[in-house]
């Protein structure tokens, strides 16, 4: 007999995991794999969070089930950070905690848009985006950007648009290209969405990890926006699967009430952990430091093995490299590398359907030691063919 498949979870995969499962096969089989695929920091949460993370494990606080939105001193304290970071007044009753970022986009997207309503969206970008909306019945809009507007969507990128959709998703800094969206080009979308009921979701997560460039805070310019934030990038917390929103007055009281649903609460341990890690700047700025000296590792020795042109690698730890002079099949161009340089990389294909064939993604978050060892095993196999 034969059971139904829904078809919301029918939904193409998350690529990068697919290299990091072929990557950590080869090094079960006894390979030494460079990993460059997936974006996550090499270091852990911080020294001095983890030590009171401990201390608290060694207490008799239970650590059962929270509010939806979290202990209100995390919120209290993300709150403190917005002002304290970047100037800007967000309200503690607008702090919403979820698991990951990952959760924040589902609820987000179940708040904000009905089955059938359309979202923007750049291409190249985050793939996870257009398969979660897709799989709740909502329909992305790619639309392709490119160099001439810094790999990010404008005003005029919407008004070319048949008809104007509910929803536009940003993020700045951006994955896979690492480009930040000027302050005045961000302003100008903001207001746009402002002023058309267009739904604003701005993916901030990896803020705290620029090279120069200043970035913009979406609750600085918009009421209606939704934020989008995460402990995994800058707080070097990933597997502790925590995240939050800023969420608008309106959807305050849906929130609330689909988080009971779905996920009950965040995880009690990783807030608590997330709340001390606020606190370490030091040690987290020193990463950033080290990501710097990372981007600047490969910046200096791409080009001379054939990767010639990146999209601007403003913040994140991504550099996103155009392999039309080497390959005009980045799934096959990565495979190769794998297998036969050790060294895991991820096929643009995974973050843009129209060019991604032409381009790959190189992650830098791991020690300069493996980015200078990873151009050593690139130049001798590209000397090899």
């Amino acid at each position: 007999m034969s059971f139904k498949v829904a078809q919301r979870g029918v939904v193409p995969p998350f690529i990068v995991m697919d290299v990091m499962r072929d990557a950590t096969l080869l090094e079960a089989a006894g390979r030494s794999i460079i990993h460059l695929e997936v974006g996550q920091p090499s270091t852990g949460m911080p020294k001095k969070a983890a030590a009171r993370v401990a201390e608290l494990l060694a207490g008799s606080d239970p650590l059962g089930y929270t509010v939806a939105a979290g202990i209100p001193a995390l919120a209290a304290r993300i709150s403190r950070y917005y002002a304290d970071e970047h100037g800007v007044s967000v309200a503690q009753d607008r702090v919403f905690g979820t698991i990951g970022s990952s959760a924040a986009f589902v609820l987000a997207f179940l708040c904000a848009f009905e089955a059938g309503d359309r979202v923007a969206l750049a291409s190249p970008g985050y793939p996870a985006y257009r398969h979660i909306l897709k799989s709740l019945g909502v329909v992305p809009e790619l639309i392709a950007v490119d160099a001439a507007t810094h790999y990010q969507l404008t005003v005029d990128h919407l008004k070319k648009l048949p008809k104007l959709p509910h929803g536009l998703i940003i993020a700045s800094p951006a994955n896979p290209t690492g480009s930040i969206m000027p302050e005045d080009a961000f302003r100008d979308l903001a207001q746009f969405c402002d002023k058309n009921g267009i739904r604003l979701i701005s993916d901030e997560i990896y803020h705290g990890i620029t090279y120069g460039p200043k970035v913009s805070v979406a609750s600085a310019i918009s009421d209606s926006a939704i934020v989008v934030n995460s402990f995994s990038k800058y707080f070097s917390m990933t597997g502790w699967r925590m995240g939050w929103l800023v969420i608008p007055e309106d959807l305050k009281r849906p929130m609330e009430c689909l988080a009971q649903n779905l996920f009950i609460s965040p995880p009690t341990v990783a807030q608590y952990g997330a709340l001390f890690a606020i606190d370490c700047k030091d040690e987290l700025d020193a990463n950033v430091a080290r990501y710097a000296r990372n981007r600047t590792v490969l910046l200096e020795h791409l080009p001379e093995l054939g990767f010639e042109k990146f999209a601007p690698a403003d913040g994140a730890f991504y550099i996103y490299a155009d392999i039309a002079g080497l390959s005009d099949n980045s799934e096959e161009f990565c495979r190769r590398l794998l297998h036969e340089a050790g060294v895991a990389i991820t096929p643009g294909i995974d973050f843009d359907p129209f060019h991604g064939r032409h381009f790959v993604r190189f992650s830098f978050a791991g020690s300069t030691a493996d980015m200078e060892e990873a151009c050593a095993r690139l130049k001798k196999w590209r000397q090899r063919k």
